[in-house]
Protein backbone atom coordinates (compact mmCIF):
# COMPACT_ATOMS: atom_id res chain seq x y z
CA UNK A 1 0.00 0.00 0.00
CA UNK A 2 2.46 2.48 -1.21
CA UNK A 3 -0.29 5.43 -2.16
CA UNK A 4 -1.74 5.87 1.60
CA UNK A 5 1.44 8.23 2.84
CA UNK A 6 1.26 10.51 0.11
CA UNK A 7 -2.41 10.49 1.01
CA UNK A 8 -2.40 11.02 4.59
CA UNK A 9 0.28 13.62 3.89
CA UNK A 10 -2.28 15.18 1.06
CA UNK A 11 -5.11 15.15 3.70
CA UNK A 12 -2.84 16.36 6.64
CA UNK A 13 -2.07 19.57 4.07
CA UNK A 14 -5.37 20.21 3.86
CA UNK A 15 -6.66 20.41 7.08
CA UNK A 16 -3.14 22.17 8.30
CA UNK A 17 -4.58 24.67 5.15
CA UNK A 18 -8.16 24.75 6.55
CA UNK A 19 -7.08 25.64 10.32
CA UNK A 20 -4.91 28.37 8.89
CA UNK A 21 -6.81 30.00 6.51
CA UNK A 22 -7.00 33.84 6.45
CA UNK A 23 -10.92 33.91 6.21
CA UNK A 24 -10.93 31.61 9.61
CA UNK A 25 -8.84 33.72 11.31
CA UNK A 26 -10.45 36.74 10.06
CA UNK A 27 -14.11 36.07 10.67
CA UNK A 28 -14.18 34.64 14.25
CA UNK A 29 -11.03 35.28 15.39
CA UNK A 30 -10.37 38.98 14.95
CA UNK A 31 -11.72 40.21 17.60
CA UNK A 32 -8.66 41.22 19.89
CA UNK A 33 -8.90 39.57 23.34
CA UNK A 34 -8.95 42.55 25.60
CA UNK A 35 -12.01 43.60 23.14
CA UNK A 36 -14.07 40.57 24.15
CA UNK A 37 -13.21 41.01 27.74
CA UNK A 38 -14.56 44.72 27.81
CA UNK A 39 -17.67 43.76 26.35
CA UNK A 40 -18.16 40.81 28.47
CA UNK A 41 -17.42 43.15 31.15
CA UNK A 42 -19.80 45.57 30.61
CA UNK A 43 -22.67 43.27 29.34
CA UNK A 44 -22.25 41.78 32.79
CA UNK A 45 -22.28 44.95 34.69
CA UNK A 46 -25.66 45.65 32.90
CA UNK A 47 -27.36 42.21 33.65
CA UNK A 48 -25.93 41.24 36.37
CA UNK A 49 -22.49 39.56 37.79
CA UNK A 50 -23.63 35.73 38.10
CA UNK A 51 -21.83 32.87 36.09
CA UNK A 52 -24.94 32.62 34.19
CA UNK A 53 -24.55 35.84 32.66
CA UNK A 54 -20.86 35.44 32.34
CA UNK A 55 -21.88 32.48 29.63
CA UNK A 56 -24.77 34.61 27.99
CA UNK A 57 -22.88 37.83 27.57
CA UNK A 58 -19.68 35.61 25.93
CA UNK A 59 -21.78 33.98 23.91
CA UNK A 60 -23.32 37.56 22.71
CA UNK A 61 -19.72 38.85 21.91
CA UNK A 62 -19.05 35.09 19.83
CA UNK A 63 -22.31 35.82 18.07
CA UNK A 64 -21.16 39.49 17.55
CA UNK A 65 -18.08 38.69 16.05
CA UNK A 66 -19.10 35.77 13.73
CA UNK A 67 -21.10 37.89 12.06
CA UNK A 68 -19.94 41.38 11.83
CA UNK A 69 -16.10 42.24 11.36
CA UNK A 70 -13.92 43.50 13.70
CA UNK A 71 -13.28 46.63 11.38
CA UNK A 72 -16.79 47.03 10.93
CA UNK A 73 -17.26 46.89 14.91
CA UNK A 74 -15.16 49.40 15.68
CA UNK A 75 -16.62 52.24 13.25
CA UNK A 76 -20.04 51.44 14.81
CA UNK A 77 -18.88 51.91 18.48
CA UNK A 78 -16.31 55.07 17.32
CA UNK A 79 -19.58 56.61 15.53
CA UNK A 80 -21.40 55.80 18.81
CA UNK A 81 -19.14 57.16 20.80
CA UNK A 82 -18.59 60.61 18.70
CA UNK A 83 -22.54 60.91 19.00
CA UNK A 84 -23.01 61.04 22.53
CA UNK A 85 -20.73 64.56 22.19
CA UNK A 86 -21.47 67.84 21.73
CA UNK A 87 -20.87 70.17 19.11
CA UNK A 88 -20.17 70.15 15.50
CA UNK A 89 -18.30 67.44 15.45
CA UNK A 90 -21.25 65.39 17.83
CA UNK A 91 -23.62 66.88 15.19
CA UNK A 92 -21.84 65.52 12.12
CA UNK A 93 -21.69 62.07 13.29
CA UNK A 94 -25.48 62.31 14.01
CA UNK A 95 -26.86 63.61 11.09
CA UNK A 96 -24.79 61.65 8.24
CA UNK A 97 -27.12 58.69 6.86
CA UNK A 98 -23.89 56.74 6.13
CA UNK A 99 -23.28 56.42 10.14
CA UNK A 100 -27.00 55.76 10.46
CA UNK A 101 -26.22 52.60 8.25
CA UNK A 102 -23.25 51.47 10.43
CA UNK A 103 -24.94 51.79 13.55
CA UNK A 104 -27.71 49.90 12.40
CA UNK A 105 -25.87 47.00 11.03
CA UNK A 106 -24.26 46.54 14.63
CA UNK A 107 -27.95 47.09 16.34
CA UNK A 108 -29.29 44.20 14.13
CA UNK A 109 -26.00 42.12 14.99
CA UNK A 110 -26.97 42.77 18.88
CA UNK A 111 -30.50 42.14 18.27
CA UNK A 112 -29.35 38.68 16.73
CA UNK A 113 -26.82 38.20 19.66
CA UNK A 114 -29.59 39.12 22.51
CA UNK A 115 -32.04 36.35 20.43
CA UNK A 116 -29.38 33.59 20.60
CA UNK A 117 -28.01 33.61 24.21
CA UNK A 118 -30.41 35.21 26.37
CA UNK A 119 -33.57 34.12 25.36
Amino acid sequence: MPGIAPRTALVAVGISAAILSPVWAQSENDYPTDVRADFVFGCMAANGQTREQLERCSCSIDVIASILPYERYVQASTILSMRQGIGNRANAFRSAKLYDDIVAELRRTQAEAEIRCFR
